[in-house]
């Protein structure tokens, strides 16, 4: 391979990766230079001259002339005076020889290494490129093309065909991704693996739900509003806490828009994530009220040295403060960053009795699955239909009837309780109801209605 080929060859895979002329050029000579060291061991009097256009490539080797008796004959930019009249006869001592050096000079093998070299070092600048270029970017929204789809992660391709990554982890639920598909996320990390940068999407982090916010919400984008703080359950349930600079705007009013116009898209983008916005207050107490919405606080009493947050409500508030799966409090307790338990007021209620009493009628395991959806009194049970119950637990339904006959003859003499197996009939709000205490894993109806202090769920 000679020289124009070489640098030909080199052309059409630079223009290929978009490399631009100053960057080839750099390249190349700094590659040809590379071959003269380890030849010569030095490339300080050694010009190299490329011409992109046709492919030419000229080295030089500058040497001055001394007496071939010198001591300095050995110096690599000395030329005895003999050896550098049989290049010119008229060359005398102290004059400078330019002699040209072929590639072909630096053997096949070297000239092959050259080729390979050249390739490697644009390699190593688009990956040194990619890295640094979305170093800069994580944490913002960045939209791809999804190139291809596997059991753990996705490929997707950015407008300059670089590879990222949307790990299954990352991805929201109810994702659903073909080839083709243009998606978008934000730049979560960048890693190095193995020398080489892995961008690292997502969408199931609090940034990409910060960052859509910003793009639907002028007041946001301006600084007028600014988030406090993000809590997500991917896919099914989000809080956000919102503070206005300006007293003219209302920040909860201003994201949800008019009529949810603004997030209304950000529902979407998320697969109908319900979203709480809340007003954020440096009040703790008033926080944590609005940050367990729509339930309806009665009381709390704070330990801010253990970290802890007893909140008391009317038993029919209590299921809505849990929330699916515990999804709600869980949420509350990452947003104001404290543990919240949950109790019952004192009710009207003449007697209850704890599950734990009737252990010598109703086995243990019974027992226990009931208290995982949080129903630990005789009352708490009464006061779920049966079909609840055995929706939510592992029990069948003969063993829920054997319960209710065991729990009303405790109260047989009570004439509120009800009579037929369905248990008491749902409230307006909720279709549980919860007994205290009741703690972020355990598990209850979703919120059906939206504290006045923060913005209603949007569906």
């Amino acid at each position: 391979m000679n020289a124009r080929m070489l640098i030909e060859n080199f052309q059409e895979f630079a223009k290929s990766r978009n490399i631009d002329r100053p960057t080839m050029m750099s390249i190349l000579d700094d590659v040809f230079r590379t071959m003269i060291r380890k030849k010569f061991e030095d490339d300080s009097n050694f010009d190299v001259i490329i011409n992109p256009d046709n492919g030419d490539l000229e080295i030089w080797r500058n040497r001055e002339i001394v007496d071939d008796d010198s001591e300095d004959i050995w110096d690599l930019d000395k030329i005895p005076l003999a050896e550098a009249q049989r290049i010119e006869p008229d060359f005398e001592i102290g004059e400078s020889v330019a002699e040209p050096i072929k590639i072909e000079d630096f053997g096949r093998r070297a000239v092959l290494l050259a080729r390979q070299t050249l390739i490697q070092r644009v390699k190593d600048m688009e990956r040194d490129n990619l890295y640094q270029k979305y170093k800069d970017l994580v944490g913002e929204i960045i939209t791809g093309e999804v190139y291809q789809v596997w059991s753990r992660e996705a490929l997707i391709l950015d407008k300059d065909e670089n590879e990222l990554v949307l790990p299954k982890s990352e991805q929201i639920p109810k994702d659903r991704y073909r080839k083709g598909d243009t998606v978008r996320a934000v730049v979560h990390r960048v890693d190095v693996v193995n020398g080489s940068p892995k961008v690292i999407l997502s969408r199931a982090a609090p940034a990409f739900l910060e960052r859509l916010f910003e793009q639907e919400v002028p007041e946001i984008f301006d600084g007028l509003i600014t988030i406090k703080n993000v809590v997500r359950e991917p896919g099914e349930r989000a809080k956000v806490a919102v503070e206005s600079y300006d007293e003219r705007i209302d920040p909860v009013g201003a994201c949800v828009g008019m009529k949810g116009s603004r997030i209304h898209p950000v529902v979407r983008e998320l697969m109908n994530e319900n979203i709480d916005i809340i007003n954020y207050t440096d009040n703790l107490e008033l926080f944590i009220s609005r940050a367990l919405s729509p339930a309806k606080v009665g009381s709390m009493k704070i330990s801010e040295q253990t970290g802890r947050v007893s909140v008391f409500m009317k038993p029919d508030q209590v299921s809505l403060a849990i929330g699916r799966g515990g999804a709600n409090i869980k949420l509350a307790s990452r947003l104001v960053g404290m543990e919240i338990d949950v109790f019952r007021e004192a009710t009207d209620y003449e007697e209850d009795i704890s599950l734990d009493e009737f252990t010598d009628e109703i086995e243990g395991w019974v027992i226990a699955e009931l208290k995982k959806i949080g129903l630990d009194t005789g009352r708490a049970v009464l006061a779920v239909k049966k079909d609840d119950i055995v929706r939510r637990t592992e029990l069948e339904e003969e063993t829920v009837d054997d319960v209710y006959r065991v729990i009303r003859q405790e109260f047989a003499d009570d004439d509120d309780l009800p009579t037929d197996e369905a248990a008491a009939a749902p409230t307006a709000a909720t279709t549980e109801t919860a007994p205290a205490p009741a703690t972020a894993n355990e598990e209850a109806a979703p919120a059906a209605t939206a504290n006045p202090d923060s913005a209603p769920a949007a569906q």
